[in-house]
């Protein structure tokens, strides 16, 4: 079978064409702030993005020949983990969605260009905004503001299927806490196959990370925002973007970060070390969640490629269960493993309503 997979991520446009699950070709599109600065919402960069990647496969000699589109999902209203068959009630949502991101048009870009192609499949899998928590999970101190995940859903779930795979056994019968370690940090309890409980990472829930502010303190957050200080957008900035590593040292380069600290700078061993403590409690949190009875932690994203944050992760939290890193992200071989399931049948296809 063959596949392509389309990650729309806010500066670029990741392609990989798959042979089953063996990848033929891998680009990263990028594009610079003047080339999106022409576009006012980020649903109107749509025929830019898609007249880009059928233009890299047309000068890497990749026929328009495949027997599924795979794109990654987008920020739609809150729906089980899983593969879904991209239809015109999720194309609907994803013209006016909810929330900005430039994850909302891989949908859009894989049917646009499976629509090129005789019996071709749009296919979307377990987008940020896969809802499998428990009830109790989801009350928050206020009725106006219940607890929601949005997290990273697509490198979890593989990362779980994969860590399965390796132990001869399924994801459905482990129980597993996993941190994903990026740009933003989400930290999922597992429990037989559904994530019963995560931070909503896209907000800002949980421990800061390179560039989120994670957790604030609700009062100072409150009166910072009818401080006139800053307007919305400003704000909105201050929690995701310019926030976390990024607010207080200036990077989100976890490797310059760690040569300042062995060069003497205590400001950014504060730091680097607050965020690795505040991931440490995280995933105790998660162990509650599961009663204590995880069977791994799993340690996944850029960040986890660092020994320093994994040693002393792994220094605070290992009594809890065996640690094992599976750093980076994996996304296109994420989505091409749903892609390559549902077309052989081990994964069912479900539909979007």
């Amino acid at each position: 079978m063959k596949l392509l997979t389309i990650n729309p991520g806010s500066t670029s446009t990741k392609i990989a064409v798959f042979n089953d699950l063996d990848p033929e070709l891998t680009i990263n599109i990028k594009h610079t702030v003047d080339e999106l600065s022409h576009f006012a919402r980020v649903s109107d960069q749509f025929e830019y993005r898609r007249d880009l990647v059928l233009n890299t496969l047309r000068e890497n000699g990749i026929p328009l020949q495949f027997d599924a589109i795979v794109g990654r999902g987008g920020l739609l209203k809150p729906i089980e983990g899983g593969v879904y068959e991209v239809n015109d009630v999720m194309l609907s949502e994803m013209e006016h969605p909810m929330r900005n991101h430039a994850s909302n048009l891989g949908c859009r870009l894989a049917s646009d260009i499976a629509a090129r192609i005789p019996g071709c499949r749009a296919l979307t899998a377990d987008p940020g905004v896969v809802d499998e928590m428990d009830d109790i999970a989801r009350v928050s101190g206020s009725p106006l503001m219940p607890r929601i995940s949005t997290w990273h859903a697509l490198n979890q779930r593989a990362i779980a299927c994969r860590h399965a795979a390796a132990l001869g056994t399924r994801y459905e019968d482990l129980n597993l806490i996993i941190a994903h370690l990026g740009g933003g940090i989400s930290i999922g309890a597992h429990r037989h196959g559904r994530c019963i409980d995560v931070n909503n990472a896209f907000d800002g829930e949980g421990p800061f990370s390179p560039e989120r502010a994670g957790s604030l303190p609700p009062g100072a957050l409150i009166d910072l925002c009818y401080s006139r200080r800053y307007t919305r957008e400003q704000l909105k900035r201050r929690i995701s973007g310019n926030a976390g590593l990024a607010a207080h040292l200036g990077t989100t380069d976890v490797a310059a970060i760690v040569e300042s600290i062995e060069q003497g700078d205590k400001k950014a061993e504060l730091i680097l070390n607050s965020m690795i403590y505040q991931i440490s409690k995280g995933i105790g949190s998660a162990a509650v969640a599961l009663f204590g009875r995880a069977d791994a932690i799993l340690l996944t994203g850029g960040v986890a490629y660092s020994d320093y944050v994994v040693s002393r992760i792994r220094s605070r939290v290992e009594f809890l269960a065996p640690i094992f890193v599976y750093p980076g992200e994996n996304e296109m071989l994420a989505l091409a493993s749903n892609g390559v399931g549902a077309l052989n049948g081990t994964i069912e296809i479900k539909e979007y309503k």
